[in-house]
């Protein structure tokens, strides 16, 4: 095979193997068609012009970019963009950059000339992290050139233009998500610089390899692409050379045209007069309350008693309470007519409509506790000695239950868990039910879900059996898409193990567990919710599999640490938690400082912990295996291409 070598001021083929990392294949790239910098644009009797086309460049912001070679890439994508017929309905021109995670600089819907774009370059700030090109490559399939960011839709046959370019080798996959990217048809352009993997390069780029993988030798050559690829974007302007009878505006597309309308207006069916459309007719307006259309546009309008807010699309209501001539005794309470009075749990709202009493409802009520009564704000609720246990009716007080919980378990339903290990989870949730004394008085079992967002399959108060939780369990569809813990965390705490969702109080002594079952790194931060939900008496176990990181494990994790927390492919490491669970969290008195809490959390945490485990060592085997297979699988793949 021939490759091209570029060395400072040479551009020489020469015939030598394909294992030499710092060779550039000779192909001509279809997007990139640039004159070097020394070049000046000469005056042609053929009309040239690029596009129309949708492209975005994926730069690599990693560490290892130092800063004068960043600037050099900043230039390099300048130089392109300044050559190029940019506008609405020719070339569009997006910008992401990459290390540990991927960054919208600005999508194909953003800018419309030279200058905007070169200001927006020209104000990146190098992330200087990892290298997760295969997450960035993600990104650039997900959302850059979806039609909401500014890309063509499909129909119109718009070319797609991916160019990766990196300095290093991937920390992460990128033959499964580049697959996935040139399937959706996206061309990708692999370019790679002085230590960047040839490997890699060659798993990112569209085939032929020979016209879309590069490996220069340094950052300076980099500018020197744009005279190899003049060819291919130049090409003749249909909307010039023919009559083309666009009311609006003409679209030149390769060796034919087509008509668009400008906004507001519809192509009629001859395809190229246009015609005023009621924009609150479609249906796309997207106003909360009324759409009012005008000619071509249309804005939106509240109801009486809310303003528009700055979206110009959704209302909120006004705030009359902050007018500050309610006369509240304590709360006020904007409604859409104009407010009304709330008096704080505990207090009744006074004919005045404006003033507030409290009552002792102990004192005033046939209350029933065995042992004590305690008024809270609007409400009172019976208390048991220490030691003891209120019992189901709430007001009788008895010794341990058996192992009694208010377990949520919350389960990575990510992409990467795949829909074989997601029915596997689902079984692992039915063998920990299996195990458990469900009932309205016994433990009650919750189930969350968590991708890009979080959704509760399940409250605590739903079902009162385990035949009725494990049929739900198993109609659990999988969610696929990202890994955000923190925003599961966060679910957990502000509604998983709220009374209105089943719950049981605090001063029943009833132990709250969460279990959170994950195979990869959260796309958010979860330090914080971690940190709540264990501050808020909730006992926090972790799982990780696969990719799952150790360091976000051991923050979800209770203290001690060490046994709340499992991370490995076949949950071996959980297998010490039984014999020393009890010692850690209900130690004998007389061993110096101990935590004091309830003899029944204890056992009933014990139960708990000793139950999960035997599950969880009963499905390793399954899971392992069917690792294993997927990964050789991949591999299998991989060598094929």
């Amino acid at each position: 095979m021939c490759y091209l070598l570029l060395r400072e001021g040479t551009c020489t083929p020469t015939a030598v193997p394909a294992a030499r990392m710092k060779l550039l294949p000779v192909a001509p790239l279809l997007l990139l068609v640039l004159t070097t910098l020394e070049a000046r644009p000469k005056p042609a009797a053929l009309k040239c012009r690029t596009g129309p086309l949708d492209i975005v460049f994926v730069i690599d912001s990693s560490r290892s970019v130092r800063p004068f070679e960043f600037e050099t890439m900043r230039r390099f994508m300048i130089d392109i963009i300044g050559n190029l017929d940019v506008g609405p309905n020719a070339t569009r021109v997006g910008v992401i950059q990459y290390s540990s995670q991927v960054q919208n600089i600005f999508s194909l819907k953003t800018f419309f000339t030279r200058e905007d774009m070169e200001k927006a370059i020209n104000s990146i700030v190098p992330l200087a992290q990892g290298t997760m090109t295969g997450l960035a490559i993600q990104y650039t399939m997900n959302v850059a050139f979806t039609v909401q960011e500014g890309a063509r839709p499909p129909h119109k046959k718009i070319p797609r233009i991916a160019i990766v370019v990196t300095d290093g080798r991937p920390q992460d996959r990128v033959t499964e998500v580049a697959t996935q990217a040139r399937d959706a048809g996206i061309e990708i352009y692999a370019v790679g610089i002085q230590r960047a993997d040839m490997t890699s390069l060659r798993a990112m780029a569209s085939p032929p390899l020979e016209e879309h993988v590069f490996l220069v030798e340094s950052f300076e050559l980099i500018r020197q692409f744009g005279k190899q690829f003049q060819d291919k974007l130049c090409g003749v302007d249909m909307c010039v050379e023919r009559d083309h009878g666009c009311q609006h505006s003409c679209v030149s597309t390769p060796g034919s045209f087509y008509c668009e309308c400008n906004p507001g207006y519809q192509l009629n069916a001859d395809r190229k007069t246009c015609s005023p459309i009621d924009a609150c007719a479609d249906g796309r307006h997207g106003c909360e309350h009324q759409c009012v259309s005008a000619r071509g546009s249309y804005s939106c309008r509240c109801r009486a008693g809310y303003y528009l807010n700055q979206d110009k699309r959704t209302c909120s209501m006004i705030d009359y309470c902050s007018f500050g001539n309610h006369s509240c005794q304590h709360e006020c309470v904007s409604i859409p007519s104009g407010h009304r009075c709330r008096c704080h749990r505990g207090f009744t709202l006074q004919p005045d409509g404006s003033s507030c009493r409290a009552t002792d409802l102990c004192n005033g009520v046939d209350h029933g506790c065995k042992f004590k009564c305690v008024t809270s704000e609007g409400s009172y609720h019976c208390v048991c000695p220490e030691g003891q246990q209120l019992q189901a009716d709430g007001k009788g007080c008895s010794r341990c239950g058996a192992g009694h919980v208010d377990l949520v378990m919350v389960i990575d339903g990510s992409k990467s868990v795949r829909p074989q290990n997601f029915e596997l989870v689902k079984q692992f949730v039915n063998r920990i039910v299996d195990l458990l004394e469900v009932s309205p008085q016994g433990t009650r079992v919750g189930l969350v879900q968590y991708s890009s967002r979080v959704r509760t399959e399940f409250p605590l108060n739903k079902y009162h059996s385990a035949d009725e939780i494990k049929e739900a369990v198993m109609k659990v569809e999988y969610m696929e898409k990202g890994t955000m813990t923190g925003l599961a965390l966060k679910h957990m705490v502000e509604h998983s193990f709220s009374e209105l969702e089943g719950a049981r109080p605090l001063s029943h002594n009833v132990p709250r567990i969460g279990l959170v079952f994950t195979d990869g790194r959260s796309q958010d931060d979860i330090s914080e919710w971690a940190r709540r939900a264990k501050e808020s008496g909730i006992v926090m176990f972790a799982v990780g599999v696969g990719k799952a990181v150790e360091e976000e494990l051991r923050a979800i994790a209770s203290e001690p640490v060490e046994q709340h927390f499992s991370y490995s492919a076949d949950f071996t490491t959980m297998t010490h938690l039984v014999e020393n669970f009890k010692l850690n969290i209900c130690p004998e008195e007389g061993r110096g400082e101990t935590e004091i809490r309830s003899p029944c959390e204890c056992e009933a945490l014990v139960q708990f912990q000793t139950n999960t485990v035997a599950i969880l060592q009963s499905l390793t085997e399954r899971i392992a295996q069917m690792t294993a297979r997927l990964e050789a699988l991949e591999k299998q793949i991989a060598l094929k291409k």
